[in-house]
């Protein structure tokens, strides 16, 4: 029997901004059409950012999420993902809402502080449409993306109640010990969703040495009580997902993550990144996970248990 392989789509993001692409959806109707393409085109969980209409700023008020969840649980059966990490600039009482108040099966986790290095791509984009976008980019030279051992603890409690799962996050080898932590205290219950994030400045690097550097030390901390994922970022998306899927691993796609579909080619759309993920999975042998295989490989509550 073939593997079963999750894709999770990020379907926008706080990294990129909307002056980087035409094709990075902004406003409610958008980013939901955006997880419903992508959901249709394979993706079993699309993990959401909300933004301002307005300028496309990242936006983590529930009021932000609201139109856009209850037009995705309408139209699709996909499992939605909604993200505590919001940006680097939120405090994370803000950054907490919108999971407490729409208490979704799956929500993503930092595991660490960190420093985010944006600003090299005002190197790449010198022309930006708002104003907000070149100081959000430049202060990431001196800021740091928060995410102690309290802020962690804080969300993981918040949500103990209302049986929402972790996407874990881990930017480095430090994240998976911090996750372990975290494990050995109780606070969190496998089957654990771990997502390798590779290429991020600040972060492990996304040289084939670094993917299985993180697979070897999470196989050894949690043996098979983990669910691994991956995702690259920019360029080294799909080289990424193509060596972690071939050692067993899920995946994740999306223009959060990157805005290519090959050098020097900008995805028109998250679909086109989640049908080339498939190509390269099915490829490989490997079938793709539907939902509802998605909630029981990582033991999810279902989508009638979310309050939206």
């Amino acid at each position: 029997m073939a593997r079963k392989v999750i894709i999770t789509c990020a379907v926008t993001g706080s990294i990129h901004t909307p002056s980087m692409s035409d094709h990075l959806p902004v406003t409610p109707q958008e980013i939901a059409d955006a997880a419903i393409g992508a959901a249709e085109a394979g993706a079993a969980i699309v993990h959401l950012h909300a933004r301002d209409p307005q300028d496309g700023r990242p936006d983590q008020s529930p009021e932000a999420f609201a139109p856009i969840l209850k037009v995705v649980k309408q139209r699709s059966n996909c499992v939605v993902n909604i993200t505590t990490g919001g940006a680097a600039t939120m405090t994370v009482t803000e950054r907490l809402r919108p999971c407490a108040t729409f208490k979704p099966e799956i929500a993503s986790l930092n595991m660490g502080s960190m420093n985010f290095g944006l600003y090299p791509m005002l190197n790449r984009y010198k022309e930006l449409r708002h104003d907000w976008e070149r100081s959000y980019l430049e202060g990431s030279r001196d800021r740091i993306f928060r995410n102690t051992f309290a802020d962690i603890e804080n969300i993981l409690t918040t949500c103990a109640e209302n049986g929402t799962r972790f996407e874990i996050e881990c930017y480095d080898i430090g994240h998976l010990y911090t996750l372990a932590h975290f494990v050995e205290r109780g606070l969190v219950k496998p089957p654990f969703f771990v997502q390798s994030v590779f290429g991020i400045l600040g972060g492990i690097g996304a040289h084939p040495e670094d993917v299985m550097h993180m697979k070897r030390t999470a196989d050894r901390l949690f043996g098979d009580s983990y669910r691994w994922s991956v995702l690259g970022a920019g360029r080294n998306q799909m080289p990424i997902i193509t060596q972690a899927a071939a050692m067993g691993g899920h995946v994740r796609v999306g223009l959060e993550d990157s805005l290519w579909d090959g050098p020097g080619r900008l995805a028109k759309s998250n679909a086109d990144q989640v049908r080339r993920a498939r190509q390269i999975l099915e490829g490989l042998g490997c079938e793709i996970a539907t939902p509802d295989e998605a909630r029981e490989l990582l033991q999810l509550k279902g989508g009638d248990r979310v309050d939206f």
